[in-house]
């Protein structure tokens, strides 16, 4: 009889779990616009938008402001001095902001994914408690479950998301990166600090990008790629030290480039990694470039070239090397 009574309780709580979670559900897919679950925790300081909707056992902290038509799933924090724009989903267990110095600020129509954290404490031991940091996202992302993106590692920078943006699972955005528009970083892209990403750039999955690095638009990085140094416009790379492979024909077709502006595109590619005369060093095959006139004027090839010089200025660290290089 006991043990009757043990199994049956044991199956009556699982009902009761289910019942829970199908509540739940259901609650989450009926939640009225303006509605504040009983169990969430509000500060009376948070600055709420019209219809905003708030699941159960969210946290909302004191100096926090939420859009217009925001919607906080159940199990979603929004802490520290943090803005999010209108129409804003955070799914369960995402986290925005951090109760620190500085400022997290989104934009409208952006998708929290499920456990993503986003505006945190960056992991640079350089940082000093009580310094500000700064996260600034753009419109429109769609940042997955269980990214992070960390705020910037001191008050003169600021760590930059733009708009239009597709960041996949499990990626990581570190401290005083500036990515631009229409990206789109595949499962596990790790980008280290102060990396610049220009727009409509794409990762495939697994790569890992060092610190300092420039990843230049219409660029395309290979699965499970490790990125020492830059990646030049138009350009696609691979490997376990990324090598150049050519240009992101693909990437530059489906973006609208003409067919004469890629026919440039690969003769001065050819002209400066594939050059016939292997006596001229990587410099003069570059002035040559710009010295020729058939190619001197067309816009795609002089912003390839001035993307190329652009990587060997200042404290850059140059481009990602071509397998067959044979220049200087």
């Amino acid at each position: 009889m006991c043990a009757l009574v043990t199994v049956g309780s044991k199956r009556l709580s699982s009902v009761l779990s289910s019942l829970n979670s199908l509540s739940l559900r259901r609650f989450c897919s009926t939640l009225a616009p303006g509605s504040i679950h009983p169990t969430a925790i509000v500060h009376p300081n948070a600055v709420l938008g019209q219809g905003v909707s708030i699941g159960p056992f969210c946290t909302v902290g004191s100096t926090v402001k939420v859009g217009n038509g925001c919607q906080l799933y159940p199990g979603s924090h929004i802490f520290g001095n943090s803005e999010v724009g209108e129409r804003c989903v955070l799914m369960t267990g995402a986290v925005v902001g951090d109760d620190l110095p500085g400022r997290t600020l989104l934009g409208c129509n952006n998708i929290i994914g499920h456990h993503a954290v986003v505006g945190v404490k960056c992991q640079d031991l350089k940082y000093k408690s009580g310094d500000e940091c700064f996260l600034e996202i753009g419109d429109n992302n769609d940042i997955r479950e269980h990214t992070s993106i960390h705020r910037s590692s001191k008050s003169s920078d600021t760590t930059v998301i733009g708009n239009n943006n597709l960041i996949m699972g499990s990626c990581h955005v570190a401290h005083d990166c500036k990515i631009g528009n229409n990206i789109i970083f595949a499962n596990n892209t790790l980008l280290a600090g102060h990396v610049v990403v220009e727009d409509y750039a794409h990762t495939a999955g697994a790569v890992v990008v060092h610190q300092f690095c420039h990843v230049g638009s219409f660029s395309f990085i290979g699965g499970g790629s490790v990125i020492a140094q830059d990646v030049p416009k138009y350009m696609m790379v691979a490997g376990e030290r990324a090598e150049l492979r050519g240009l992101n024909l693909e990437g530059l077709r489906r973006h609208g480039f003409t067919a004469q502006e890629i026919r440039s595109l690969r003769t001065a590619y050819q002209k400066i990694f594939m050059p016939a005369e292997i006596s001229k060093g990587f410099d003069e095959r570059l002035a040559d470039m710009e010295m020729r006139d058939e190619l001197a004027h067309v816009s795609v090839v002089c912003s390839m070239v001035q993307s190329i010089r652009d990587s060997f200025e200042g404290k850059r660290r140059g481009i990602c090397k071509f397998r067959h290089w044979n220049g200087s």
